[in-house]
This record gives C-alpha cells, sequence and structure tokens, in this order.
C-alpha cells in the first residue's frame, strides 16, 4: 500500500502521529473529564496545548465538549464512538512499545554513540 497524500491510512497516522492525540485519548478512556482533571492525569501538557489537541480532537470528531451553564462555569470531555474505536490501536501501539523499549533505547544509544565518533575523527 502507498501512502498517497490523499490515502485514507495517512489520516490516521496524522492522528496519532501528534504525541498528545494518542495521550489525551487515552485519559479520557474511563470516561468524561474537565480540562484540570486531564493536565493533572497527563502530566507535561500545558493548558494551551492541551486546549489545542482537545480542539484538534473534537473537530476531527474524536471528542465531544459539554459546557455547563453553572457558575464558575464547567466543561468536560468525552470521547465519541469514534474516539473510543481508537482506543484498541493506541493500546496495541502502547504494548509494541513497552515490548520493544529496551531494543529501541539500544538502538538510539548506538546511533548516538557512533555519530559522535564520527563528528570527532572528522574534525
Amino acid at each position: 500500500m502507498a501512502f498517497l497524500a490523499d490515502c485514507q491510512a495517512r489520516l490516521a497516522f496524522d492522528l496519532i502521529a501528534n504525541t498528545w492525540n494518542a495521550v489525551v485519548v487515552w485519559a479520557l478512556r474511563n470516561g468524561p473529564r474537565r480540562p484540570g482533571e486531564l493536565r493533572a492525569a497527563i502530566g507535561g501538557i500545558s493548558p494551551k496545548v492541551l486546549t489545542e489537541t482537545l480542539r484538534r480532537l473534537e473537530a476531527n470528531g474524536l471528542v465531544t465538549r459539554r459546557a455547563y451553564a453553572e457558575a464558575p462555569p464547567r466543561v468536560e470531555y468525552a470521547l465519541t464512538a469514534l474516539g473510543e474505536s481508537l482506543l484498541e490501536p493506541i493500546e496495541r501501539l502502547g504494548g509494541w512499545a513497552a515490548e520493544h523499549v529496551d531494543e529501541v533505547m539500544a538502538a538510539r544509544d548506538a546511533w548516538e554513540a557512533a555519530d559522535e565518533l564520527e563528528e570527532r575523527t572528522a574534525g
């Protein structure tokens, strides 16, 4: 299968390629959450990036936003059925990462060591 510009598979890769998309989808797997709850569950995500990610996921039909008419205002985000359909692929990719993390890190370390050696011998 060729991954052409209009290929349907590229849509999925584009959605998963953004690290925060998959992380936010995964964080919503157990039900609706408020933005503060998501930030606490995820860690390391700024409010701005979380907002951008939630808007992107909402625009792609993966997340719904529900605003409550309360004081102070309350907003919750939840997965749509389409968003829930991404949980299995995300889980499988996470499983692959857990299974192969040592191999990936060893390859990365070897590549960096070879790159450093090349830089030292070239200069």
